[in-house]
């Protein structure tokens, strides 16, 4: 194996050459550019599983990246940038398009990663100019998109990648079915970071925040979409959990999906809707988007999460990291089966 050889992906030599450095490169290590929307300070968990990729890259790798306006101060003073314009869609299209292959000239990297599918394009493009590899990480909702531009032009260049990085075995169902050569799709769950502290003191100021005192929490977290099945959860399950233990509290963190792609407004009234009907108002505490401090405090705080998603057409739950997360504080997931959930929860 040549200087800077690293294997990323399940053990499959396809992956590890990728990522090899040629002899005659003059750089000390082997050079990746990530080319992505989904990255912060845009919210959720394909931003959150993009960082954690650049920080892990970073080690080994010398990583540039092209990201969402806004991205610097997540990045190390030291990692190549460029950034576009996050809405409307197109601007941002048009812009990662030129950004990619201006990266792409001035780093020369060994591999181009596209963190979805919407970066696909342009990462295809930059790649075909400098002659370098691509390689796309697929989230679910990359593949069963029913815009017709989008399956005419993001499609064929998600299945021309030399390597499709997918989240789950429903992700990756999804891709041999879109007609992906099964051979190039490499299952690669998402990871999140252990608390380091005792959190404890966070936790019981967090429920002094929210006037929980000492009554049981039940925890959501996730962008308010359909699929997420929030408002059928606080609809159809809430009173029965109510009737039995009349001093749970539902604690809901997460909006409305403003800067999403396709992100379809009018959640949060059906929730409101849905709370009024059940008069459940007492039993429900709609905090919206909190920071990662009272995100971890609030899982520390709570006694269950509940990830209620529901199937919905043109539209799938990739992975589920909310659950990991969950894990990772210490709280049990109760989940339906649906979609790529079955991976995240076992």
């Amino acid at each position: 194996m040549s200087r800077g050889g690293k294997m990323v992906a399940g053990q499959d030599d396809r992956v590890v050459i990728l990522l090899e450095q040629p002899d005659n490169m003059p750089f000390s290590a082997p050079r990746i550019q990530i080319v992505t929307r989904n990255f912060p300070p845009l919210l959720g968990g394909m931003e959150r599983l993009l960082h954690h990729a650049y920080l892990e890259l970073r080690k080994e790798f010398e990583v540039a990246i092209v990201g969402p306006s806004g991205c610097e101060p997540y990045l190390d003073r030291e990692t190549p940038r460029l950034t576009c314009a996050v809405l409307p869609v197109s601007r941002f299209l048009l812009q990662c398009q030129w950004q990619a292959y201006k990266m792409a000239c001035n780093v020369e990297p060994n591999l181009i990663l596209a963190g979805s599918g919407l970066a696909a394009p342009a990462a295809c493009f930059a790649g075909w100019k400098i002659g370098a590899p691509v390689a796309c990480y697929l989230h679910g909702l990359d593949i069963v998109s029913r815009n017709p531009l989008y399956r005419k032009v993001f499609l064929p260049a998600i299945r021309s990648c030399a390597v499709l990085l997918v989240n789950s075995r429903n992700t990756e169902r999804l891709a041999s079915q879109a007609g992906i050569d099964p051979s190039r799709i490499h299952i690669v769950h998402p990871g999140v970071s252990l608390p380091t502290t005792s959190l404890g003191d966070k936790a019981r100021s967090f429920r002094d925040r929210i006037g929980a005192g000492a009554r049981p929490i039940l925890l959501s977290v996730g962008r308010l979409t359909r699929r997420k099945g929030i408002v059928e959860f606080i609809r159809e399950v809430m009173p029965l959990i109510v009737a039995e233990l009349p001093e749970i509290l539902l604690v809901v963190i997460g909006d409305e999906p403003h800067q999403a792609v396709d992100g379809v407004l009018g959640m949060r009234a059906l929730v409101d809707q849905a709370i009024r009907s059940r008069g459940l108002a007492k039993n429900l505490a709609l905090l919206g988007r909190v920071d990662d401090e009272t995100l971890s405090a609030a899982y520390a705080a709570s006694q269950l999460f509940v990830f209620p998603v529901v199937e919905c057409p043109g539209d799938v739950e990739g992975f589920g990291m909310v659950a990991l997360e969950a894990a990772a504080h210490g709280l049990p997931t109760v989940a339906f089966a649906v979609g790529g959930v079955v991976d995240a929860v076992a």
